[in-house]
């Protein structure tokens, strides 16, 4: 089968799964405290490049679903993808893959969540609920994610 197809698909099962898990535990995934089970995946592309845009796409999906409007919809999505992208570029240091989306999270989505929804809350605040949310799903739920995919299938992934 074409290289491009598998890259294609596999990406949009990963969207798939990302948005099917955010939605299932849709009262924890969205607000200021977030915690995105599916933020696990976030190690992803370590592994494998076609989780970068089907976490994207995921990302982008879920919050179209969760309601917080346009803003959450564009830079959640796009930090997602920031993220993605930098994580991959630390696939040699698997203790650092999942540190992206905590950092990039924390700032970026903490930071206009505070602007717009939750100006009561200090900033610093805002962002450190968002951060706490993230390091929980990325490092308690990816990393170990991390570590049963590379030590199952190994060289498996080089392809993906």
């Amino acid at each position: 089968m074409n290289n491009k197809v598998l890259y294609i698909a596999r990406a949009a099962l990963i969207a798939a799964i990302y948005t099917v898990v955010t939605v299932l535990v849709a009262p924890y995934a969205y607000g200021i405290f977030q915690f995105r089970v599916s933020e696990a995946m976030t190690v992803l592309p370590a592994v494998m490049s076609s989780a970068i845009p089907g976490l994207f796409v995921g990302c982008l999906v879920s919050n179209i679903i969760g309601g917080y409007g346009p803003i959450d919809i564009i830079f959640g999505s796009l930090t997602t993808l920031i993220a993605a992208i930098f994580s991959r570029q630390l696939r040699k240091y698997p203790w650092l893959v999942p540190l992206p989306p905590v950092i990039f999270n924390a700032v970026i989505v903490g930071g206009y969540l505070h602007f717009l929804y939750f100006k009561d809350t200090p900033l610093l605040a805002c962002m450190g609920w968002v951060g706490l949310g993230e390091l929980l799903a990325c490092y308690a739920l990816g990393y170990p994610l991390l570590t049963l995919l590379t030590k199952r299938f190994g060289e498996y992934f080089k392809d993906w």
